[in-house]
C-alpha cells in the first residue's frame, strides 16, 4: 500500500511537510497545496515558496495546480518542469465556495464540454506527467460515470477520487460504492480518498477494497502524524512524538512569522485536529482557543500533555 498526504490548505504548508517528514519518515508522497498560476510572474509569495526545491528537499512531492485556463495550467506546468519536478496534479476536487463560483476545483465538474476542451489541451501540450484529483460529481454521484467516461480518454499517471460531491463537501458519509465504478477496467492506477481517520478506519478500507493500492490521507493524518507508521509497522504515536512534533512546529512558526497571533493561529488550527487524539480535554482545549498571547498558549498545552490521557482509536471528530 503507499499512502499520499492530501494537500490541505493553510495546513500541509512546506514548514509543516518538512517537519513531518522529519519526524515520521515514510510517506510515499506529499501533495503541494493547490497554486494558482498567474498571468506573468506565474507563480508568486506564497505559492513560490510552496513550490521552491529548496523547500521540499529530500521530500517526495507532487505539486497541484488549480485553474480553470489550460494556457495557466500550460504556463504553471512549464515552470515547475524548469523547477525539476516530474509531475504536476490538476484539482478537480476542491468544494470550497469562493473556488466553485469561479468555475475552478470540484466547480468544473459541472460543465462537462468546457472540461473536455481543459483536458485536450493539457495533455496534448503538458511538459509534465499529469494526475487528476477529483470528486464524484457537484450535486450526484450519478455524474461519476460520465466523468470516468471523460478521464479514461488520458493517459494519466493516476485518478485520485474523493469519494464526495461537491455538495457534501467535508461532512456525510462518502460514497464507497460510487468509487468501485473507478476501479472497474481502470487504465491508470486508482487512488481513494475519504475519511479515512483512525488505524481501524484504514484496516476497514483495506478489507473491503483490497485491489486498491493506493490512499490518500488528509484530515485522519494531521490528526494523528504517525497514522501511517502505525499502519505499516504496528508501532503507535506516543505523547512523546507528538509533543516532539509540537515543539519543533512551534518553533519554526515563532521564528517565520511575527507576532504572537499569527503563530497561535497556525497553531490552534493543528489542534483542531490533535485534540481528537486528548478525549476528555475539553476544558484544557478551549483555554488553548483563547488564548491570544504565547504564555497562556504554552501553559494550556503543557496542562493537556501533563494530565489528559493520549488514543490513537478515538474514530476522531467531534
Amino acid at each position: 500500500m503507499q499512502f499520499y498526504f492530501a494537500p490541505m490548505e493553510g495546513v500541509t504548508g512546506s514548514l509543516y511537510r518538512r517537519i513531518h517528514a522529519q519526524c515520521f519518515p515514510g510517506m510515499d508522497r506529499y501533495f503541494i497545496p493547490f497554486l494558482e498560476p498567474r498571468e506573468g510572474k506565474c507563480f508568486d509569495g506564497h505559492d513560490k515558496r510552496e513550490c521552491d526545491p529548496e523547500e521540499n528537499r529530500g521530500i517526495p512531492v507532487v505539486p497541484q495546480l488549480l485553474t480553470n485556463r489550460a494556457d495557466r495550467f500550460l504556463e504553471g506546468a512549464r515552470r515547475l518542469a524548469d523547477l525539476g519536478y516530474g509531475e504536476v496534479n490538476l484539482n478537480l476536487g476542491c468544494p470550497a465556495r469562493t473556488v466553485v463560483t469561479r468555475g475552478k476545483g470540484s466547480g468544473l465538474l459541472a460543465d462537462l464540454p468546457a472540461l473536455e476542451a481543459l483536458l485536450d489541451e493539457i495533455f496534448a501540450r503538458s511538459p509534465l506527467p499529469v494526475s487528476i484529483k477529483t470528486r464524484l460529481g457537484v450535486d450526484s454521484e450519478s455524474e461519476f460515470s460520465n466523468l470516468l467516461a471523460l478521464y479514461r480518454r488520458y493517459p494519466l499517471t493516476e485518478l485520485i477520487v474523493h469519494a464526495r460531491v461537491q455538495r457534501d463537501q467535508y461532512v456525510g458519509t462518502v460514497r464507497r460504492e460510487t468509487f468501485r465504478l473507478a476501479l472497474d477496467g481502470a487504465p491508470w492506477p486508482v487512488c481513494y480518498n475519504g475519511d479515512l481517520r483512525s488505524p481501524a478506519a484504514c484496516r476497514a478500507f483495506q478489507g473491503d477494497f483490497p485491489q486498491v493500492e493506493r490512499v490518500m490521507l488528509g484530515r485522519g493524518l494531521v490528526a494523528n502524524p504517525g497514522l501511517v507508521r502505525e499502519l505499516r509497522t504496528g508501532q503507535p504515536l506516543t505523547r512523546e512524538e507528538l509533543r516532539t512534533f509540537h515543539d519543533r512546529l512551534y518553533a519554526e512558526y515563532r521564528a517565520l512569522l511575527s507576532g504572537d497571533r499569527n503563530v497561535l493561529c497556525w497553531m490552534k488550527e493543528l489542534w483542531f485536529y490533535w485534540i481528537c487524539l486528548f478525549p476528555g480535554s475539553e476544558k484544557a482545549y478551549k483555554a488553548i482557543r483563547k488564548a491570544q498571547r504565547k504564555s497562556d498558549y504554552e501553559e494550556a498545552v503543557e496542562r493537556i500533555f501533563e494530565t489528559c490521557p493520549l488514543s490513537v482509536e478515538p474514530g476522531y471528530w467531534r
